[in-house]
């Protein structure tokens, strides 16, 4: 009896899960905040980073500079 139920609340969550999965993500700009000072070698990094992974993503990705809390 468990077994049947946990069968049925698995297809009823992949059921769900099936309009989720088309959507375009992400949808917008990508913004990445980095807590260092513009110019840093963290900043250089991220940059880098972003060049690469801008195309696999498909979205362009901009680097900001946030505070630190």
């Amino acid at each position: 009896m468990i077994a049947r139920r946990t069968l049925l609340a698995t297809l009823a969550a992949l059921a769900l899960a099936g309009p989720a999965a088309a959507q375009n993500y992400p949808a917008r700009v990508i913004k990445l905040v980095v807590p260092y000072t513009p110019g840093s070698p963290n900043d250089v990094m991220a940059r880098l980073l972003t060049q690469h992974l801008a195309p696999r993503l498909g979205q362009p990705i901009v680097v900001q500079k946030g505070a630190v809390l």
